[in-house]
C-alpha cells in the first residue's frame, strides 16, 4: 500500500486537533469541518457507493438521537432541581457529614461528582462540584483542579452507562462492563491525589495529609468495589450505585468516627450554605429517578422499536432520558412548582442539548463513513482498516488507555472519544489476537482518565466560577495523576491482558 491513503486516512484528524488546539475554534465547529472533509474523501478518494453514504448518515443520527434523549433528559432534571434548591439542600447535608475540610472536599469532589456523573454526565459534575469546592473555602483553581480529578473514573459508566452503549455501539461488549470496572481499581488513587493537591502548601502538609490518608484510601474503596459488582449484573448502573453505596457507607464510618482524622480542620469559619428541606425530601428526586431507571432496565431492557428507512436500526425503548424526563416532572408535580420553572428547564434542556447532539452526530456519521468507505469502487480497504494498521502492536494494551485519554482530552466526553476509536481498537486488536473487549475495556478506562485533562470540561468549569486564561495552571494540577492513573493501566493490561 502507498502512503496516499495513509495520509488521506489520517488528515481530517490532523485537521480535526489544528482546529481545536492551535487554532481553538469549537468542539463543534472542529467536528463539522471534520465530518465534512471525511465526506469529501469517502465520496472522491474513495469511491463511496452512494447508498453507504445515506446508511452512514443514517445510523449517525439515530445513534446520536439516543444520546440527546439523555443529555436532554439529564439537564432538564437538573435544572428542576437547581430552581427548587435541592442541589444546595444535598451539598448542605454532604457537608456536614464532617466539619473537617479534608472528610468534606473528598465527599464532594469524590462520592457526589461520581453520582452526578452517573445520573447526568456530560461535564455537569464538576461544573456542579466546583463551586461548592471554593464555598469550602479552596481557591478557585485549587478547585478546578479538585473538581477535574474528580471527574475521572466515574466516567466509564456516566450517564447511565452511555460510554458503553452508545459508545461502542454496534460492537461486542458483553465482557466490556465487567472488565472495564476490575481495571478501575486503579481510580482508588484519586481521592489520595485530591488529599495531596489540597494538602499542598499548608503549613503541616504531612500530618494533615498521612492523619486523613486512611479516609482517602476508604473513599475510594467503598465507591470503587460495589461499581465491580453492579458491573457484572447492570452495567447502566455501576457509577450511581456505586456511589450511592459509598456515600452511605462513608455517613456511617463518619458517624462512627472510623477512618477519619482525629482532629476536625476547616479552610474557613462560616458555611454559606443553609437547609431548606430535610434530608429525606432533599434526596427523593433521586430516590424517584432511580426507582424509574430501575423500572425501565426491568421492563423495558430487552424491547426495542425496529426502524427500516433504507437500512435496519432498533430503536430501544430503555433510554435512560426517558427516566430523567419523567422523574423531571414527578418532582415538579409533588414540589408544585409554577410552570415557570417547567417551561425554563424544558428549554433550558433544549439550548444545552443541541450542541452537544452536533458534535456527537457528526462524530458518529463519520466513524460510520469510515467504516463504510470499504464499500467503494476503487478496491481501497476502508479507512478505518487503514487506520487501524498503525495501532496492530504487541503494545496495544498499554498504549490503549493513552489513546482512550486523548479522545478524552480534545472531546471532553467519554462516549465521543470511544465513538471515534472504539472500531479503531477492534480492528487492529483482531489481527493481533488479542481480546477485543479487553482493549475495548482499556480504552474506555483510558477516556474516563483523560477526562482530568479534557478542555471543554476545563472551560465549562472556568466559565461557571469566572475564571479565565488559566488552562496551563490547571494542566499542571492534573497532568501527574491522568498520566500515573494511564500508565498504572496500562502496566495492568500488559501484564493481565
Amino acid at each position: 500500500m502507498n502512503n496516499l491513503p495513509i495520509i488521506l486516512a489520517l488528515i481530517p484528524f490532523v485537521f480535526f486537533v489544528f482546529f481545536l488546539l492551535i487554532y481553538k475554534t469549537s468542539l463543534l465547529k472542529a467536528s463539522l469541518i471534520t465530518f465534512i472533509l471525511y465526506t469529501l474523501l469517502a465520496v472522491f478518494y474513495w469511491g463511496i457507493l452512494p447508498n453507504f453514504i445515506f446508511v452512514s448518515f443514517g445510523k449517525g443520527f439515530f445513534l446520536a438521537f439516543d444520546i440527546l434523549i439523555i443529555i436532554f433528559g439529564a439537564i432538564f432534571f437538573l435544572e428542576i432541581l437547581k430552581d427548587l434548591k435541592v442541589i444546595n439542600n444535598i451539598s448542605y447535608y454532604l457537608e456536614h457529614l464532617s466539619h473537617d475540610y479534608r472528610v468534606q472536599i473528598i465527599v464532594i469532589a469524590w462520592l457526589f461528582e461520581a453520582f452526578l456523573e452517573g445520573t447526568a454526565g456530560f461535564g455537569t459534575p464538576a461544573a456542579i462540584a466546583v463551586p461548592l469546592l471554593i464555598g469550602l473555602g479552596l481557591s478557585p483553581i485549587r478547585a478546578l483542579i479538585i473538581g477535574l480529578l474528580g471527574n475521572s473514573t466515574a466516567g466509564v459508566f456516566g450517564a447511565a452507562g452511555t460510554p458503553i452503549k452508545v459508545g461502542y455501539a454496534g460492537l461486542n461488549v458483553a465482557s466490556v462492563p465487567f472488565v472495564a470496572s476490575i481495571l478501575n481499581c486503579v481510580g482508588i488513587i484519586v481521592p489520595i491525589f485530591m488529599l495531596w493537591a489540597i494538602t499542598l502548601g499548608r503549613e503541616n502538609r504531612k500530618k494533615e495529609f498521612f492523619e486523613a490518608l486512611p479516609f482517602a484510601i476508604w473513599s475510594g474503596v467503598v465507591f470503587i468495589l460495589p461499581s465491580i459488582f453492579f458491573a457484572k449484573f447492570w452495567p447502566e448502573f455501576p457509577t450511581i450505585f456505586g456511589s450511592i453505596i459509598g456515600i452511605i457507607l462513608i455517613l456511617i464510618t463518619t458517624k462512627l468516627h472510623i477512618f477519619v482524622p482525629k482532629e476536625n480542620l476547616s479552610l474557613k469559619n462560616e458555611k454559606d450554605l443553609v437547609r431548606t428541606m430535610s434530608p429525606f425530601r432533599s434526596f427523593l428526586p433521586y430516590i424517584i429517578l432511580v426507582a424509574f431507571l430501575i423500572l425501565g432496565k426491568v421492563f423495558l431492557g430487552k424491547i426495542g422499536l425496529p426502524i427500516n428507512v433504507g437500512f435496519k436500526y432498533v430503536f430501544n425503548l430503555f433510554n435512560p432520558g426517558f427516566a430523567f424526563i419523567l422523574a423531571g416532572f414527578v418532582v415538579a408535580l409533588i414540589w408544585k412548582s409554577k410552570k415557570e420553572i417547567l417551561k425554563d428547564s424544558l428549554k433550558e434542556g433544549v439550548k444545552e442539548a443541541i450542541p452537544p447532539f452536533l458534535v456527537i452526530v457528526s462524530m458518529l456519521a463519520m466513524v460510520q463513513i469510515m467504516i463504510n468507505s470499504g464499500q467503494n469502487t476503487t478496491g481501497l480497504p476502508s479507512a478505518i482498516a487503514i487506520i487501524a494498521h498503525f495501532f496492530e502492536t504487541s503494545f496495544l494494551p498499554f498504549f490503549a488507555p493513552f489513546i482512550g485519554a486523548f479522545g478524552g482530552f480534545i472531546t471532553g466526553s467519554v462516549t465521543v472519544s470511544n465513538v471515534l476509536f472504539g472500531h479503531l481498537f477492534y480492528a487492529a486488536s483482531t489481527p493481533l489476537g488479542l481480546n477485543s473487549e479487553t482493549i475495548l475495556s482499556l480504552g474506555v478506562v483510558g477516556a474516563a482518565a483523560g477526562n482530568m485533562i479534557a478542555l471543554a470540561d476545563i472551560l465549562t468549569a472556568e466559565a461557571v466560577v469566572r475564571v479565565k486564561n488559566q488552562e496551563i495552571d490547571i494542566l499542571k494540577g492534573v497532568f501527574i495523576p491522568c498520566m500515573t492513573y494511564l500508565v498504572l493501566v496500562g502496566i495492568i493490561g500488559m501484564i493481565f491482558f
